[in-house]
């Protein structure tokens, strides 16, 4: 079961420690079982409670994970290195549209915002004791998401949509715990989860987002949270509609102690109004980033919540960075209220080059999924091979494993920066990489 290595120690921390050292050590591999507690017990000379101690400490820390009757296993290990690694490096002359960005043309310039919060700064200086919160940034938001229909709750504010998802799973969640989270989904998040020591527990997702019967599911399995994308779904576009919203709020309904996540970072490049699912269970949060829309260096989200829960992410956040920069919120709060970016103009480029290359794709006998957002999900028999002659016909793509668990094979295709000329191209190169397979010849040959 161990091969050559034997857990050693009398007390629990010391058997503990034991274990961990090994998993450090790489002598106990990821899936490794471990001795059943009295087995165990009985080899060590000690009380089964002691074995039984020390298992719990495990878990806890995220070493190991207890299946009932299959035992305790060496969870895999947090991932070290992002699924961003999972990609294809774009050589000299050849066309990147891996990357997920937004266009540049389309990001408002910071200037005039950052100046006018430099100005109101040093007239007002931010300093220990303020509000975490700019005030009139809190109203403005708090308005914005009265508008969309979002339940009330207080405001925070955030380092980014994923430092708002990490704090609020943090606060809640202990090791060994599991997310429910879409398949495809975010690959930051899919790598984020079992770094917090947490279990991933995947839900499929159609054009309308998680499906019920797969939300569902996760419930009934016992996950302790949900997170579900609202709009702009990574990688396939999704946008939960309003039949979708009522019927995850029924699913929900029954499970009222589930922590939910709602990510609403495509507000500002979409066109499509939400549909929150967020205030359905006692512990909720919405979060609404501004980097696709404004610019990803400009690292804040906003989120609002039930009050506990928001409580607990400042109370632990003042003990850490303290806050988020009011200079920046309130460069934010300029871009928001001077109408820097036009959403519908935004969403409509975004729109007609997603729509342009899933006609495309189609003219030539491919499917693709993008209903929102800046990418397009192709589905494809051979992900590697495709990604590789792809890659040889002069486009580089995402593989679709930083996205998915349990789904298909596919690629992501960022539009963002794509002409009318470019469409056509990589349509064409897409058709030609997932025609060849077995017993099937490239096209155009």
């Amino acid at each position: 079961m161990l091969g050559e290595y034997r857990i050693q120690g009398r007390r629990a921390a010391d058997i503990a420690a034991s274990v961990e050292r090994a998993v450090g050590d790489g002598m106990l591999e990821p899936g490794q079982l471990l001795p059943p507690m009295r087995e165990l017990a009985a080899q060590l000379g000690v009380n089964p409670n002691t074995v039984a101690a020390a298992y719990r400490t495990l878990r806890e820390r995220g070493v190991i994970e207890t299946a009932g009757r299959r035992g305790s296993r060496v969870r895999p290990r947090p991932a070290s290195t992002a699924r961003e690694a999972i990609r294809v490096d774009a050589p000299p002359g050849v066309r990147d549209v891996s990357q997920g960005n937004p266009d540049p043309a389309l990001l408002p310039s910071l200037t005039e915002a950052l100046a006018a919060a430099g100005e109101r700064a040093a007239e007002r200086p931010v300093l220990y004791g303020a509000p975490a919160v700019d005030p009139e940034l809190e109203r403005w938001v708090r308005a914005a998401f009265d508008a969309d229909g979002i339940p009330q709750g207080p405001v925070a504010v955030a380092s980014g949509a994923l430092d708002a998802i990490e704090r609020v799973l943090a606060v809640h969640l202990r090791p060994g715990d599991a997310v429910a989270v879409e398949d495809p989904g975010w690959g930051s998040l899919l790598d984020l989860v079992p770094a917090l020591g947490l279990r991933t527990v995947g839900m499929e997702v159609d054009d309308e987002g998680p499906r019920p019967d797969a939300v569902e599911r996760a419930l009934r399995a016992g996950v302790s949270a949900v997170i579900v994308t609202g709009r702009a779904q990574n990688p396939t576009g999704a946008v939960v509609s309003a039949s979708r919203a009522r019927a995850l709020k029924t699913v929900l309904a029954a499970y009222r102690q589930v922590l939910f996540i709602e990510d609403d970072h495509g507000h500002g490049i979409v066109d499509q109004r939400p549909h929150p699912v967020a205030g359905v269970t006692d512990r909720w949060v919405l979060v609404r980033s501004v980097a696709k829309a404004y610019g990803p260096d400009l690292r804040l989200a906003v989120f609002t919540g039930d009050p506990d829960t928001v409580d607990r992410v400042q109370g632990r956040q003042r003990l850490g960075p303290g806050w988020v920069s009011r200079l920046l919120q309130g460069a934010v709060l300029r871009l928001w209220t001077t109408g820097a970016v036009d959403a519908r103009v935004v969403a409509a480029s975004y729109g007609k080059r997603r729509d342009a290359l899933i006609a495309a794709l189609a003219e030539r006998g491919v499917v693709a999924y993008g209903r929102s957002g800046l990418n397009v999900w192709v589905p494809v028999p051979d992900e590697t091979g495709a990604v590789a002659r792809l890659l040889h016909a002069g486009w580089a793509v995402a593989p679709g494993a930083r996205f998915r668990m349990d789904t298909a094979p596919g690629v992501r295709i960022t539009v963002s920066s794509l002409s009318p000329d470019e469409i056509r191209a990589v349509a064409d190169a897409v058709a030609d990489a997932v025609a060849v397979g077995p017993g099937r010849a490239r096209r155009h040959e």
